[in-house]
């Protein structure tokens, strides 16, 4: 069975409210410690009651802890100095007393100590049922609280997990584990059951308890659960008691389940699996890295009455690689402090649940361990030395004779956490496969087809490592300590059945020439990438597109091919590489509809960026594609096979061409050839998302209320336009003959959705674009845009009305004279320039009235900047001309144009507009849905045809 998230924490030992002493508190949290990589020795028994604690001989520490049902806790009576809230209930804690965990920072009422069901972070590593590493990127303007030391993350050194609501101060992410959600399959493990992944605090405001139906969202603390597929909450106390089964909450029609997505990837990071890009990750790297330049504070409170002047701040580092990197933890301790309390004090530091028997420290240097009866600062020289530097030391593991080894047995797949297994020095991989045999009662299986896994969980990685059959356990582990003890806490093992799995990795390579043939792509895949043929071949072709997918069944290959790619240019323009998931079509439940999702982060300011971020955590990552890496064409091929899907489009009129124009090119090859579309408006104008009903703009929608009037919207058709232009040189000179005075353009052909425009617009559009060209950071609202363009608009007022006299007009092979116009536009959506209605809403007897599946264009003209802001203002409409489904212009005089907003300057010649195939599938908010989110809101916000039903 698999599961996945947080696991039920062991339940409470009798006689909860006693008093430990400090190291018997570590003692009863090592046994109440579950599924570690390594457990203690058999001779570290746990001290339970009231009555051992009275009679052990060990020393007391300075003051006491307080034992609780949840693992890994360090609790102290503090005395709070400002208004607290309890991390449990979330509830006020009156008086002055409180107790805090030492390790994690977590604050409770004594009440509830009881019944406390919050883990430790020290213990996050024993709760991990799927090592899933995390993605983490810059983090967002919100407050948020960090989940491993449960305090506000404020200020550029905080991070969050593109996929899950993981958020972590910088330097706490190296001890956060690798828990995140798990979204697909690698080939190896089967999906059983699908269970909830809970993850705890910075839940929504006005979250309520599935449980007791009461509040459990707190602004002020790290409190509450939240289930990070269906979205359900809890109290911490009452998550436990929910039903296990999770059943993907109301976006279940929409969401791509993990068990349908299989993907091969070894040693890919998550950042290549999701498709996140790495430029605004570049520097994450380094963000975990604590070194001398910035050293992490002293782990101090504010609820504490401690004298600053009584402490000092001693440097511990936890093994070899820190002391390589310079990566130290400061732990604060007073001046006069024995080796034990130095040791506790370094094992929180750095999240470690073990007993402080097991370690000693070594000062740096000398590398001399501390022994117990030694007094840190006995002569108090520090005392006198105000500016000396801190002390440094190594924390070391104590080698031992025997060990227990936890044991995984069969990877994702068992019915036991683990099986523990007792190794000596003499014990290598071989002998602890056959007792894991003999204990799961398999001992007929022969050992050799099992492989021993080393398996590191690290935040950003998960690393695993087939162990050698005569390799020494015993040597193993403390190889690993004494590189860093932190890794060791993240480690496990695990016994896999030696299986010959088919490895198939997808990768999609872009930059390719266009419309080449299958021998010709293959040579330049071979020519720049060197590939090894009996390995590689090209699965799919997408010649429009300048594209292959190339299968390739073996991971060292594979990732070499995907880091040259992204450093090979062919024929001056540089490739793109991304990892490509395989959909289980056949696993999808009667009925699904997934959503295929594409956000353009570059539009809308950073609200791009945001929506990316929120609909990767709602819906399953695979299914939300980054549009500005690698286009639109990814998410259609990862789709291809899916029978019936929908796409949410988030950006501009442009992004919506782009993704309409990918989708008209491969659309034979999907097997839902026309899933209906439907708009996140990001852009400025967004005048087909108005039509659409979807508003004029995003203003801050929630995007699960998004996704839910997606489910609930009407598909309408719409028309597309293929125009066709045909640059001529029709000149006087050329006509007499004169080659040299003139020129001949290949025709060029674009897509057409929302209107074409010739002149004085197009002319206004293509100053605003050179603007915003030349500086794009200034262009990130659309109220600065919607400035730019009244500006470049009153620069156009001395433009006289003689663009009649250089074109020539054909509507349905009718010619047809023009007026005095300084601009001619085509429409096809009746919204125009921000939702301005041209066409008009009085009636005419000569045209029918438009619609977006009529399959005609109507066709209108402005006489100027005045005209055009008569328009805008409401008090005009355009002078109508014609309707038709067949345009022919003749150009005599290079003349900007501009078609969905995207201008140019055209040469003289040619221009035909024609329909373009089957009309395509939109989705228009439902008139119900839109009252409910929208309520009242200014008279332009919607389009004419909007509030007429589109038609």
């Amino acid at each position: 069975m698999l599961t996945s998230g947080y696991r039920e924490g062991p339940p409470p030992p009798p006689h909860c409210d006693f008093l430990l002493t400090s190291r018997e508190w570590c003692f009863a949290s090592r046994a109440t410690m579950a599924e570690c990589g390594v457990a203690d020795s058999p001779s570290a028994s746990p001290v339970h009651g009231k009555k051992k604690a009275q009679q052990s001989p060990v020393c007391s520490s300075s003051r006491s802890r307080y034992q609780v049902g949840s693992p890994g806790h360090c609790f102290k009576r503090v005395t709070l100095t400002k208004p607290t809230f309890c991390h449990n209930c979330s509830d006020f804690i009156w008086g002055l007393v409180g107790f805090l965990c030492e390790v994690c920072n977590l604050m409770c009422h004594e009440k509830c100590l009881k019944n406390l069901r919050v883990t430790c972070s020290c213990m996050a590593p024993t709760l991990v049922q799927v090592p899933v590493a995390h993605c983490f990127g810059p983090a967002g303007l919100k407050k948020r609280f960090c989940c491993v030391c449960r305090k506000p993350t404020e200020g550029n050194a905080s991070l969050r997990c593109e996929v899950c609501e993981m958020h972590v101060h910088a330097d706490c992410s190296v001890f956060s584990c690798a828990d995140c959600r798990l979204c697909h399959q690698d080939g190896t493990q089967t999906l059983d059951t699908f269970q909830h992944h809970w993850r705890e605090g910075n839940l929504p405001t006005g979250a309520r308890c599935e449980g007791c139906r009461r509040s459990c969202a707190s602004s002020d603390v790290l409190a509450g659960m939240r289930c990070e597929w269906c979205g359900i909450t809890s109290h911490a106390a009452c998550y436990a008691v929910l039903p296990p089964a999770c059943k993907l909450g109301r976006l279940a029609s929409v969401l791509l389940p993990p068990s349908s997505v299989q993907l091969s990837s070894r040693n890919y990071s998550k950042m290549h699996c999701y498709r996140i890009a790495e430029g605004s990750h570049h520097d994450m790297d380094t963000l975990d890295e604590v070194g001398p330049s910035s050293p992490v504070a002293p782990r101090e409170t504010p609820q504490t009455s401690s004298s600053e002047s009584a402490k000092q701040a001693v440097r511990v580092f936890d093994g070899d690689d820190a002391l390589k990197r310079g990566a130290f933890r400061l732990v604060s301790v007073p001046r006069v402090t024995r080796k034990e309390e130095l040791v506790e004090a370094a094992l929180r530091a750095f999240y470690l649940p073990d007993a402080p028997q097991r370690y000693e420290l070594q000062a740096l240097g000398t590398l001399q361990p501390l022994h117990s009866e030694d007094v840190l600062n006995r002569n108090g020289t520090l005392e006198h030395k105000k500016d000396a530097p801190p002390e440094a030391w190594v924390l070391r593991a104590v080698p031992l004779d025997t060990e227990v080894l936890k044991v995984h047995a069969c990877w994702l797949k068992t019915g036991l956490s683990h099986t523990s297994i007792s190794i000596s020095r003499s014990s290598t991989v071989d002998s602890v496969l056959k007792e894991l045999l003999v204990q799961l009662g398999r001992q007929e299986k022969d050992s050799s087809n099992f492989n021993l896994v080393e398996v590191h969980m690290g935040s950003k990685q998960v690393l695993r490592q087939v162990l050698t059959g005569e390799e020494l356990l015993l040597d193993k582990l403390q190889e690993i300590r004494k590189v860093s003890l932190r890794q060791m806490n993240q480690t496990r093992f695990y016994a896999t059945e030696n299986r010959n799995h088919v490895i198939q990795v997808s990768l999609l390579i872009g930059g390719l020439p266009l419309l080449l043939p299958r021998e010709e792509y293959t040579q330049l895949v071979q020519e720049h990438l060197s590939v090894k043929s009996h390995l590689v071949t090209i699965s799919h072709m997408y010649g429009s597109q300048g594209a292959v997918v190339l299968q390739v069944s073996c991971f060292s290959e594979a990732e070499r091919v995907y880091m040259l790619a992204k450093d090979t240019a062919v024929c001056g323009k540089q490739l793109t590489t991304l990892v490509i998931p395989h959909i289980l079509h056949n696993k999808l439940a009667r009925g699904a509809c997934p959503m295929l999702v594409f956000v353009n982060p570059k539009s809308g300011g950073m609200k791009g960026r945001e929506l990316l971020y929120n609909f990767r955590k709602l819906l399953n990552p695979h299914q939300v594609f980054d549009i500005s890496n690698g286009g639109p064409l990814a998410g259609f091929h990862t789709f291809r096979e899916v029978p019936r899907f929908r796409v949410l489009v988030c950006g501009g009129d442009g992004t919506v061409g782009w993704v309409l124009g990918v989708l008209e090119a491969i659309r034979h090859k999907l097997a839902c050839s026309e899933p209906p579309m439907g708009i996140v408006p990001l852009g400025t104008g967004n005048d087909l998302a108005r039509v659409l009903r979807w508003g004029p703009g995003y203003s801050g929608e929630d995007p699960h209320h998004i996704l839910l009037s997606l489910e609930e919207a009407d598909e309408v058709l719409m028309d597309r336009w293929t125009i066709l232009l045909d640059a001529q040189d029709l000149s006087e000179d050329a006509s007499q003959g004169d080659p040299d005075s003139g020129y001949l353009e290949p025709p060029k052909i674009v897509q057409m959705n929302n209107y074409f425009g010739l002149g004085i617009d197009a002319e206004v559009s293509l100053d605003f674009h050179q603007a915003r060209e030349g500086d794009p950071d200034k262009f990130t609202s659309r109220f600065h845009n919607k400035g730019v363009y009244v500006k470049v608009g009153l620069q156009k007022l001395s433009h006289t009305r003689n663009l009649h006299k250089h074109l020539r007009l054909q509507v349905d092979k009718q010619e047809i004279e023009l007026p005095n116009i300084e601009g001619l536009i085509f429409l096809n959506i009746p919204s125009w320039g921000s939702g301005a209605d041209l066409w008009g809403s009085e009636g005419d007897s000569r045209f029918g009235r438009p619609r977006i599946d009529d399959g005609m264009l109507e066709v209108l003209g402005v006489t100027g900047v005045v005209h055009m802001g008569q328009v805008q203002s409401g008090l005009r409409s355009g002078i109508r001309i014609a309707q038709g489904n067949y345009i022919r212009i003749t150009v005599t005089k290079p003349i900007p144009v501009q078609v969905d907003g995207e201008p140019w300057i055209q040469s003289s010649g040619h221009i035909i507009i024609s329909a373009a195939g089957p009309k395509v599938r939109m989705l228009r908010k439902s008139k119900q849905k839109q009252k409910k989110s929208s309520g009242t809101k200014d008279a332009r916000s919607e389009s004419p045809s909007s509030r007429e039903g589109g038609h």
